[in-house]
């Protein structure tokens, strides 16, 4: 995931790249938009990139919009069983951002960052 400021030039230039837009979500709290995520392919690969637009005007440094990597697992529940095994807890149990979307969590690697674990649908 990488934070983004203006959707639309983004968009252009992932395209340019090769990138096919999928689809957009927005991230709505309290009744508030609070960010919108696009998603793109590449090639027959969907879902391998995800741009945030933050809708609270912030602007980011060269460098400090990275946010996190994905990674889009079969099974989540024992995807996260054999991290545990492995002594790597999540942040939080998983949890959906929008009613009947995936399923997600966050662990962290050994230097902090945020690695977002997806839950692939089944249907």
């Amino acid at each position: 995931m990488v934070r983004i400021t203006d959707p639309a030039k983004s968009r252009a230039f992932y395209e340019a790249l090769g990138f096919t837009f999928e689809r957009e979500m927005d991230i709505v709290r309290g009744g508030e938009r609070e960010a919108t995520n696009y998603f793109f392919s590449l090639g027959d690969q969907r879902s391998v990139l995800e741009l945030t637009f933050n809708h609270d005007g912030r602007a980011y440094d060269l460098g400090t919009g990275y946010g996190h990597i994905a990674i889009g697992v079969d099974d989540l529940d024992g995807t996260l069983a054999g991290l545990a095994g492995q002594g790597i807890e999540p942040e939080r149990a998983p949890y959906q951002v929008t009613e009947g979307g995936s399923w997600i969590c966050f662990v962290r690697d050994p230097d902090g960052y945020r690695i977002e674990m997806i839950g692939r649908s089944t249907e």
